[in-house]
């Protein structure tokens, strides 16, 4: 959340120059790359773990990984929302990255402790700091541009490259250490990704606290709450948030948690339109719309989310993996194909948007994520034709549908995601810009859940089998494709909803 009703923005500061934009870019830059590259570290590797460490491999145990998963990562997006709101409103943005990096990083070195209270509790300190790390290291990237500067949306450009370079790179290095450290086999060695991603997050925040005096002062706290009391305020927060969190893992499970989430994303949606209706028929309209296309993006991330679940399990019992030579391709490597993509397609889908707008023909923002829901469903697609044409006589499937099927999700992954965010800014009521961020983390969230949802009842009781995947991914095409179609049909509506906004 942030502030929308500040007079006049603050004076950027006349910063060094490094390749065109201020120096501090680069610092944030790799101050993300080493976060990203920690948190991907974990997303492949934590339901695969889960399994052989808790479950000695019996595919069993593929329900109880996947809702966790599901949890994790819906928690993660949702207290996102309270750490934009601790920066904004209490300690600052520098502050609340330093504590957050901190936070998280013991919480990576915790889960490496092969006992399932204790990778619980790591997983809960992990999700308080990434909350309070994650949406303030994007807020300020824009801190360094003046509000008209036109290199903006190029700095997040480039931001936005790290991302994807640390999340390229993290599959790669810590899947081949999970398959060369130690002489056991490779299920066994999960422990050695999570101490990786641990000293990953360590770089993260010695990037940071190192390099934070060249933004001099931007992301410091507001005049008057420079004092430390705050922060400790801040810190006793996190301290209760982390049991509450374990509880909710522990306890409620990804069920329980999709009804504390809905109830959430229905008092959002119950405060903007109460809002709109007070400013009158326009932003009403505006939120009405803004609502459906949050309703399509939970089902979008629903079943994107899979690549940490039952994709994970597909890649490691239903796919053929041997390679030239005999080498055998790591399961986490699969995980590398969507930030590659991300970096090979983001320039020409730009290219392919900005060659429609000159015709006047780029999709509106409905449509693109109605593409965007069409291409996800594609992907299924593959899988499907993979289990039903060319299961080989051991029950596996070649190597090249499920990437296919990766690629296929970036490329709908680019037609929404990046707009997102723009979207909520343009659409929602100036007072409550900020509740309407929460909306798009908390539909971000909702679908999160539900993927692990999804994944447990693919898995089933005695583990993801090609019948089961069939019918699942199946079930994910037809939905995907019938909801990417039907918002392409209401687009013209959506459209007329949101009086002029593209």
């Amino acid at each position: 959340m942030t502030r929308t009703s500040d007079p006049t923005p603050a004076a950027v500061p006349d910063y060094p120059q490094t390749l065109g934009h201020p120096r501090p870019l680069w610092m944030l830059f790799m101050t993300e790359f080493w976060e990203r590259f920690a948190f991907y570290s974990v997303s492949w590797a934590l339901a695969l773990y889960v399994v052989a460490q808790f479950y000695h491999g019996d595919p069993a145990g593929q329900g109880w990984a996947s809702g966790i998963y599901g949890a994790y990562t819906a928690l993660i997006y949702a207290t996102g929302i309270f750490g934009g709101y601790v920066a904004d409103k209490l300690i600052g943005y520098q502050r609340s990255i330093l504590l957050g990096a901190a936070v998280m990083a013991a919480g990576l070195f915790v889960i490496a402790v092969p006992e399932r209270t204790t990778f619980l509790f790591g997983l809960a300190l992990v999700i308080v700091g990434d909350g309070l790390f994650k949406p303030n290291i994007s807020s300020m990237v824009g801190q360094l541009y003046g509000r008209d500067d036109p290199r903006r949306d190029r700095g997040f450009t480039l931001f936005y490259m790290g991302i994807n370079a640390g999340s390229f790179l993290a599959p790669l290095v810590t899947g081949w250490m999970a398959a060369t450290f130690t002489r056991t086999p490779l299920e066994q060695n999960y422990r050695v990704v999570f101490f990786a991603a641990g000293v990953g997050m360590v770089l993260s925040l010695l990037w940071f606290w190192f390099g934070r005096r060249g933004l001099r002062g931007v992301g410091r706290p507001a005049p008057g709450a420079e004092g430390r009391g705050r922060v400790a305020w801040v810190l006793l927060g996190m301290a209760a948030g982390v049991p509450l969190i374990y509880l909710l893992l522990s306890r409620i499970g990804a069920t329980g948690l999709q009804w504390l989430l809905g109830l959430l994303f229905v008092g959002v949606a119950a405060m903007l339109l109460v809002e709109a209706l007070r400013v009158g028929q326009v932003p009403f309209h505006r939120v009405v719309a803004m609502l459906i296309i949050f309703a399509f993006n939970i089902l979008f991330w629903m079943f994107y989310f899979q690549l940490g679940t039952s994709f994970n399990f597909l890649a490691a019992n239903l796919v053929d993996r041997k390679m030239f030579g005999g080498w055998t391709f790591p399961v986490g490597w699969f995980q590398s194909v969507s930030p590659l993509s991300i970096l090979l397609l983001a320039p020409l889908l730009t290219l392919v948007w900005a060659w429609l707008d000159r015709r006047r023909a780029e999709p509106s923002i409905p449509r693109k994520f109605g593409l965007g829901l069409v291409f996800n469903g594609l992907g299924f697609l593959v899988l499907m034709y993979g289990l039903s044409r060319l299961l080989d006589a051991r029950g596996l499937i070649p190597f090249w549908p499920l990437t296919v099927c990766y690629v296929m999700q970036t490329v709908g992954e680019l037609c929404l995601s990046p707009i997102g965010l723009s979207m909520v800014t343009k659409l929602a009521p100036p007072r409550l810009v900020g509740v309407a961020m929460g909306g798009w983390f908390l539909s971000l969230a909702e679908g999160g859940n539900l993927s692990g949802l999804l994944a447990s009842r693919i898995s089933g009781e005695h583990g993801m089998t090609a019948v089961s995947a069939l019918s699942g991914f199946s079930f994910g095409f037809w939905l995907l494709a019938g909801a990417g179609v039907l918002l392409l049909l209401i687009a013209p509506l959506v459209n007329r909803l949101m009086h002029g906004v593209r």
